[in-house]
């Protein structure tokens, strides 16, 4: 049985998709603090069946929602500047790691790589190496060069945590595949009221 958490306590998986390694990292927040509480990589170049890989990765996704039992998944959008093969790739690694947090009926949140390094380091261009540096610093965990795209998964949470509760407005998240209901507006001047963030304004 899960023993229920505190009103401000939340727990964030957050997940780096790729079929060559997944990265993954798990806080714990209370209030405007986050702790770690797993950081790790799930290595797939070994499998050569890319069917097997997919399968892999979607039973990983669920095994640590199983054990850590987050509140929401933050995942890490594909980079849309790589060729469409690897884009293609991508899609299908993050396309099945929502499926598992979905067949756990997690709330699930996308965020595009830039905006992940500005809310971890302010630079929205970044190196996965000062990326890793600035949440040692502000997290407080040994780091290994190993666990480099463990730390991109860890980043994704991190960057949830600071929009959800620093209330950072700069970052918006990409899209979210479960949302809280909410009444319909009854005009265009009701919506733009309730969902001020999606007017783009030019």
């Amino acid at each position: 049985m899960i023993e229920s958490k505190s009103i401000q306590e939340r727990i964030i998986l957050g997940i780096d998709p790729g079929t060559t390694v997944m990265g993954y990292g798990v806080i714990q927040t209370t209030g405007k603090k986050a702790v770690v509480l797993s950081l790790g990589v799930l290595k797939l170049d070994k499998y050569d069946d890319y069917a097997l890989k997919l399968k892999k990765i979607f039973e990983r996704t669920v095994g640590l929602i199983d054990e850590y039992h987050p509140d929401e998944l933050a995942i890490e959008a594909p980079f849309y500047g790589k060729n469409v093969q690897s884009m293609l790739k991508l899609g299908r690694a993050q396309g099945v790691a929502i499926a598992a947090a979905m067949s756990r009926e997690l709330a699930v949140v996308e965020y595009a790589p830039k905006k992940i390094k500005l809310a971890v380091t302010g630079n929205g261009n970044a190196s996965k190496d000062q990326v890793a540096a600035s949440l040692m610093q502000q997290l407080k965990f040994e780091y290994n060069n190993e666990y480099s795209d463990a730390t991109d998964g860890l980043a994704a949470a991190y960057c949830h945590f600071m929009q959800k509760s620093l209330k950072i407005p700069a970052l918006e998240s990409k899209g979210k595949s479960k949302i809280p209901s909410k009444k319909k507006a009854s005009s265009w001047e009701a919506f733009v009221t309730q969902n001020p963030t999606k007017i783009k304004k030019k």
